[in-house]
Protein backbone atom coordinates (compact mmCIF):
# COMPACT_ATOMS: atom_id res chain seq x y z
CA UNK A 1 0.00 0.00 0.00
CA UNK A 2 0.83 3.27 -0.54
CA UNK A 3 -0.24 7.06 0.23
CA UNK A 4 0.73 8.60 -2.77
CA UNK A 5 -2.11 9.42 -4.95
CA UNK A 6 -3.20 7.74 -8.55
CA UNK A 7 -1.15 9.77 -10.80
CA UNK A 8 -3.52 11.22 -13.17
CA UNK A 9 -1.03 10.82 -16.29
CA UNK A 10 2.43 8.70 -17.09
CA UNK A 11 4.26 10.58 -19.35
CA UNK A 12 7.11 7.82 -21.03
CA UNK A 13 9.91 8.97 -22.96
CA UNK A 14 11.55 6.52 -24.57
CA UNK A 15 15.60 7.51 -24.92
CA UNK A 16 18.28 6.31 -26.96
CA UNK A 17 21.63 8.58 -27.66
CA UNK A 18 19.34 11.81 -26.21
CA UNK A 19 22.22 13.20 -24.03
CA UNK A 20 21.79 16.22 -26.33
CA UNK A 21 18.23 16.43 -26.19
CA UNK A 22 17.21 15.43 -22.93
CA UNK A 23 18.16 17.78 -20.61
CA UNK A 24 16.17 20.56 -22.70
CA UNK A 25 13.03 18.81 -23.12
CA UNK A 26 13.19 17.28 -19.12
CA UNK A 27 13.35 21.17 -17.98
CA UNK A 28 9.76 21.75 -20.19
CA UNK A 29 8.75 18.75 -18.71
CA UNK A 30 9.07 19.44 -15.10
CA UNK A 31 8.17 22.66 -15.30
CA UNK A 32 4.74 21.64 -16.78
CA UNK A 33 4.03 18.59 -14.42
CA UNK A 34 4.80 21.40 -11.49
CA UNK A 35 2.22 23.61 -12.76
CA UNK A 36 -0.36 20.64 -12.64
CA UNK A 37 -2.94 20.92 -9.86
CA UNK A 38 -3.35 16.61 -10.25
CA UNK A 39 -0.23 14.57 -9.39
CA UNK A 40 2.03 13.16 -12.73
CA UNK A 41 4.91 11.07 -12.98
CA UNK A 42 7.53 10.86 -15.69
CA UNK A 43 9.37 7.69 -16.98
CA UNK A 44 12.12 7.78 -18.64
CA UNK A 45 13.17 4.47 -20.20
CA UNK A 46 16.75 3.95 -21.23
CA UNK A 47 17.19 1.25 -23.87
CA UNK A 48 20.72 1.15 -24.67
CA UNK A 49 22.66 4.29 -24.80
CA UNK A 50 26.32 4.96 -25.76
CA UNK A 51 26.17 8.24 -24.52
CA UNK A 52 25.56 9.41 -20.74
CA UNK A 53 21.84 9.40 -21.15
CA UNK A 54 20.98 7.33 -18.37
CA UNK A 55 23.41 9.13 -16.01
CA UNK A 56 21.08 12.58 -17.54
CA UNK A 57 17.99 11.01 -16.44
CA UNK A 58 18.97 9.66 -13.05
CA UNK A 59 20.34 13.28 -12.10
CA UNK A 60 17.08 14.96 -12.86
CA UNK A 61 15.09 11.72 -10.95
CA UNK A 62 16.97 12.14 -7.75
CA UNK A 63 15.72 16.12 -7.65
CA UNK A 64 12.56 15.24 -8.76
CA UNK A 65 10.67 12.20 -6.75
CA UNK A 66 8.03 12.40 -10.08
CA UNK A 67 11.02 11.03 -12.05
CA UNK A 68 11.65 7.50 -12.39
CA UNK A 69 14.25 5.58 -14.43
CA UNK A 70 13.78 2.37 -16.56
CA UNK A 71 16.24 0.23 -18.71
CA UNK A 72 14.86 -1.63 -21.27
CA UNK A 73 16.09 -3.67 -24.30
CA UNK A 74 16.96 -1.58 -27.97
CA UNK A 75 14.28 -0.54 -30.32
CA UNK A 76 11.74 2.16 -29.61
CA UNK A 77 9.00 -0.26 -28.81
CA UNK A 78 10.50 -2.15 -26.50
CA UNK A 79 11.02 1.12 -24.48
CA UNK A 80 7.85 2.16 -25.27
CA UNK A 81 6.11 -1.09 -24.03
CA UNK A 82 8.69 -1.31 -20.70
CA UNK A 83 6.94 2.03 -20.00
CA UNK A 84 3.33 0.93 -20.59
CA UNK A 85 4.05 -1.94 -18.04
CA UNK A 86 5.44 0.21 -15.64
CA UNK A 87 3.52 3.10 -15.79
CA UNK A 88 1.26 4.15 -12.98
CA UNK A 89 -0.91 6.86 -14.46
CA UNK A 90 -4.74 6.57 -15.31
CA UNK A 91 -3.36 7.75 -18.42
CA UNK A 92 -0.11 6.75 -19.85
CA UNK A 93 1.29 9.26 -22.78
CA UNK A 94 3.86 8.51 -25.16
CA UNK A 95 6.40 11.11 -25.50
CA UNK A 96 9.19 11.41 -28.04
CA UNK A 97 12.46 12.70 -26.14
CA UNK A 98 12.66 16.50 -29.00
CA UNK A 99 9.01 17.23 -27.57
CA UNK A 100 8.42 18.41 -31.38
CA UNK A 101 4.98 18.93 -29.81
CA UNK A 102 5.03 21.31 -27.15
CA UNK A 103 4.64 19.70 -23.80
CA UNK A 104 1.72 21.73 -22.94
CA UNK A 105 -0.40 20.29 -25.81
CA UNK A 106 -0.52 17.30 -23.62
CA UNK A 107 -3.35 19.02 -21.67
CA UNK A 108 -5.25 18.13 -24.71
CA UNK A 109 -5.65 14.31 -23.99
CA UNK A 110 -6.71 14.95 -20.61
CA UNK A 111 -9.93 15.58 -18.81
CA UNK A 112 -11.92 18.10 -18.87
CA UNK A 113 -10.87 18.68 -22.51
CA UNK A 114 -10.88 15.18 -23.75
CA UNK A 115 -12.37 12.33 -22.00
CA UNK A 116 -14.22 8.72 -22.56
CA UNK A 117 -11.52 7.36 -24.86
CA UNK A 118 -9.26 4.39 -24.90
CA UNK A 119 -6.38 5.60 -27.08
CA UNK A 120 -5.64 9.10 -28.65
CA UNK A 121 -3.37 9.34 -31.03
CA UNK A 122 -1.74 13.39 -32.14
CA UNK A 123 -2.61 14.13 -35.63
CA UNK A 124 -0.16 16.33 -37.68
CA UNK A 125 -2.86 16.79 -40.25
CA UNK A 126 -6.77 17.20 -40.26
CA UNK A 127 -8.87 20.29 -37.66
CA UNK A 128 -6.82 21.73 -35.13
CA UNK A 129 -3.48 20.09 -36.70
CA UNK A 130 -0.69 22.89 -37.58
CA UNK A 131 2.96 21.69 -38.39
CA UNK A 132 5.83 24.03 -38.72
CA UNK A 133 9.06 23.89 -40.56
CA UNK A 134 8.82 20.35 -41.90
CA UNK A 135 10.32 20.21 -45.10
CA UNK A 136 8.29 19.40 -48.13
CA UNK A 137 9.83 15.99 -48.88
CA UNK A 138 9.40 14.70 -45.53
CA UNK A 139 5.81 15.72 -45.60
CA UNK A 140 5.17 13.94 -48.89
CA UNK A 141 7.09 10.51 -47.20
CA UNK A 142 4.98 10.80 -44.68
CA UNK A 143 1.13 10.85 -46.42
CA UNK A 144 2.82 8.23 -48.64
CA UNK A 145 3.54 5.70 -45.94
CA UNK A 146 -0.08 6.72 -44.29
CA UNK A 147 -1.38 6.08 -47.96
CA UNK A 148 -0.31 2.49 -47.25
CA UNK A 149 -1.00 1.83 -43.67
CA UNK A 150 -4.53 3.00 -44.18
CA UNK A 151 -5.10 0.95 -46.85
CA UNK A 152 -3.30 -2.05 -45.44
CA UNK A 153 -3.96 -2.03 -41.50
CA UNK A 154 -5.56 1.02 -40.45
CA UNK A 155 -8.44 2.69 -42.51
CA UNK A 156 -9.79 5.96 -41.53
CA UNK A 157 -6.56 7.63 -39.73
CA UNK A 158 -4.18 10.49 -41.43
CA UNK A 159 -1.42 10.27 -38.80
CA UNK A 160 -0.35 6.90 -37.16
CA UNK A 161 3.29 7.71 -37.11
CA UNK A 162 3.48 11.01 -34.33
CA UNK A 163 5.01 10.33 -31.66
CA UNK A 164 3.11 11.31 -29.48
CA UNK A 165 0.01 9.11 -27.84
CA UNK A 166 -2.14 8.54 -24.75
CA UNK A 167 -3.58 4.94 -23.75
CA UNK A 168 -5.88 4.42 -20.74
CA UNK A 169 -3.72 2.35 -18.32
CA UNK A 170 -5.83 -0.85 -18.81
CA UNK A 171 -5.79 -0.53 -22.65
CA UNK A 172 -2.16 0.11 -22.64
CA UNK A 173 -1.21 -3.15 -20.55
CA UNK A 174 -3.82 -5.07 -22.95
CA UNK A 175 -2.55 -3.87 -26.46
CA UNK A 176 1.35 -3.61 -25.46
CA UNK A 177 0.89 -7.32 -24.27
CA UNK A 178 0.86 -8.49 -27.79
CA UNK A 179 2.84 -6.65 -29.17
CA UNK A 180 5.41 -8.09 -31.25
CA UNK A 181 7.85 -4.98 -32.91
CA UNK A 182 10.63 -3.46 -31.10
CA UNK A 183 11.20 -0.85 -33.82
CA UNK A 184 10.02 2.44 -35.29
CA UNK A 185 6.42 0.27 -36.69
CA UNK A 186 5.27 -0.61 -33.13
CA UNK A 187 2.48 2.22 -32.89
CA UNK A 188 0.82 0.91 -36.08
CA UNK A 189 0.70 -2.61 -34.64
CA UNK A 190 -0.64 -1.01 -31.27
CA UNK A 191 -3.31 0.95 -33.26
CA UNK A 192 -4.28 -2.18 -35.28
CA UNK A 193 -4.31 -4.35 -31.96
CA UNK A 194 -6.32 -1.48 -30.40
CA UNK A 195 -8.98 -1.14 -33.32
CA UNK A 196 -8.99 -4.77 -33.70
CA UNK A 197 -9.98 -5.41 -30.10
CA UNK A 198 -13.29 -2.68 -30.62
CA UNK A 199 -11.37 -0.13 -28.07
CA UNK A 200 -12.26 3.97 -28.86
CA UNK A 201 -9.57 5.09 -30.65
CA UNK A 202 -9.71 9.24 -31.64
CA UNK A 203 -7.42 11.89 -33.35
CA UNK A 204 -6.06 14.95 -31.21
CA UNK A 205 -5.19 17.76 -33.92
CA UNK A 206 -1.97 19.27 -32.30
CA UNK A 207 1.09 22.43 -32.74
CA UNK A 208 4.29 19.81 -33.94
CA UNK A 209 7.81 21.87 -35.40
CA UNK A 210 9.91 19.26 -37.13
CA UNK A 211 13.57 18.87 -35.30
CA UNK A 212 16.23 18.50 -38.09
CA UNK A 213 17.97 16.00 -35.65
CA UNK A 214 15.32 13.46 -36.05
CA UNK A 215 16.55 9.97 -35.91
CA UNK A 216 14.08 9.13 -38.72
CA UNK A 217 16.04 7.06 -41.72
CA UNK A 218 13.14 8.88 -44.14
CA UNK A 219 14.01 6.38 -47.25
CA UNK A 220 15.16 2.69 -45.06
CA UNK A 221 13.02 3.33 -42.47
CA UNK A 222 9.99 3.78 -44.67
CA UNK A 223 10.61 0.82 -46.32
CA UNK A 224 11.05 -1.27 -42.98
CA UNK A 225 7.97 0.62 -41.89
CA UNK A 226 6.15 -0.86 -44.97
CA UNK A 227 7.34 -4.37 -44.47
CA UNK A 228 6.17 -4.47 -41.33
CA UNK A 229 2.68 -3.40 -41.94
CA UNK A 230 2.51 -6.98 -44.21
CA UNK A 231 3.87 -8.58 -41.10
CA UNK A 232 0.78 -7.07 -39.43
CA UNK A 233 -1.46 -8.21 -41.35
CA UNK A 234 0.00 -11.59 -41.25
CA UNK A 235 0.18 -11.91 -37.78
CA UNK A 236 -3.28 -11.36 -37.94
CA UNK A 237 -4.00 -14.02 -40.10
CA UNK A 238 -1.77 -16.27 -38.11
CA UNK A 239 -3.91 -15.71 -34.86
CA UNK A 240 -0.89 -13.72 -33.02
CA UNK A 241 -3.15 -11.15 -31.63
CA UNK A 242 -5.60 -13.74 -30.61
CA UNK A 243 -4.06 -14.61 -27.23
CA UNK A 244 -5.38 -12.39 -24.88
CA UNK A 245 -7.56 -9.20 -24.70
CA UNK A 246 -10.90 -8.96 -26.32
CA UNK A 247 -11.41 -9.77 -29.50
CA UNK A 248 -14.47 -6.89 -30.52
CA UNK A 249 -13.36 -6.10 -34.45
CA UNK A 250 -11.91 -9.29 -35.12
CA UNK A 251 -12.35 -9.95 -38.80
CA UNK A 252 -13.50 -6.46 -39.44
CA UNK A 253 -11.09 -4.96 -41.48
Amino acid sequence: MTDHPEPLLSIIIPAYNEAGRLPRSLDQIVAFVQQQPAPMEVLVVENGSRDCTAEIAEAYAAQHPFIRVLHSERGKGAAVCAGMMAGNGRYLFVCDSDLSMPIAEVRKFLPPILQDYDVAIAAREGPGAHRYGEPHYRHLMGRVFNFIVRVLAIPGFQDTQCGFKSFRREVGRDVFADLTMTGWSFDVEALFIALRRGYRVVDVGIDWYFDADSRVNPIPDTWRMVRDVVRIRLNEWRGVYDKRGKQGNKGAW
